[in-house]
């Protein structure tokens, strides 16, 4: 459907917004414990049997501590997969309000509003541009709230660094890291809780700021 062809009615974003908000705090929450788990791990120490991955499709059982890492990690994906589809739901309220207020389209396509997080490179800075978009276009001429680059900026650290948002190794990889170098692990995932902090401030901050203007 042709996105100018429909302008949208208002209508109140503070229901998604609370929802929004709790996924994030839950998420944040679950990569909190992820970051406990790390650290039991890291003061536990290594097996003298070596890490749980041992190479060429060698894998030796799992204790206790490890096996309870994997529910955590698992739990987590979870809670971080209903805060995204509770935030884009939150983003896309947002984004109608923002279209029927200013009466024109939105500056990225609807799919972007999907795709943005998971294409490479456009995952950089789009979806910032889709709040951003969001807020120019409830409040014009209002400047851009500073919690916006905040949470900008840690996501991008817990997605680039490879161990925070995107872990690019199996969990019993980063068990085998939790044991020889848990730093690491524990800057990526202060970076995810900071971010989905920042974010539970922001989603506040711009729906607090569109409906001022809605009346």
């Amino acid at each position: 459907m042709n996105e100018n062809a429909v302008r949208p009615a208002l209508r109140p974003a503070r229901g998604s917004a609370r929802l929004a908000v709790a996924g994030l705090g839950l998420a944040g929450a679950a990569w909190a414990l992820r970051a406990v788990w790390q650290i039991r791990l890291a003061v536990a120490g290594e097996p003298a049997a070596g890490p749980p991955d041992q190479g060429e499709g060698r894998h030796r059982p799992l204790n206790a501590l490890e096996n309870s890492y994997h529910l955590v990690s698992a739990a987590g994906d979870l809670l971080v997969l209903l805060c995204a589809a509770l935030f884009i739901g939150w983003l896309w309220r947002m984004r109608d309000n923002a279209r029927a207020l200013s009466g024109e389209p939105p500056r990225y396509a609807g799919i972007w509003v999907y795709a943005s997080w998971i294409v490479p490179v456009v995952n950089l800075w789009f979806p910032r541009g889709i709040v951003a978009d969001i807020h120019h276009k409830s409040a014009p001429g209002r400047k851009l709230p500073a919690v916006v680059n905040v949470w900008w900026a840690l996501w991008l650290v817990g997605l680039v660094t490879g161990v925070g948002l995107t872990y690019d190794d199996s969990t019993d990889e980063i068990i085998a890291r939790a044991y020889h170098g848990v730093t690491g692990l524990l800057l990526a995932d202060l970076a995810v809780v900071g971010a989905a902090v920042a974010a539970v401030l922001m989603v506040r901050t711009l729906t607090d700021t569109q409906h001022a203007h809605i009346g």
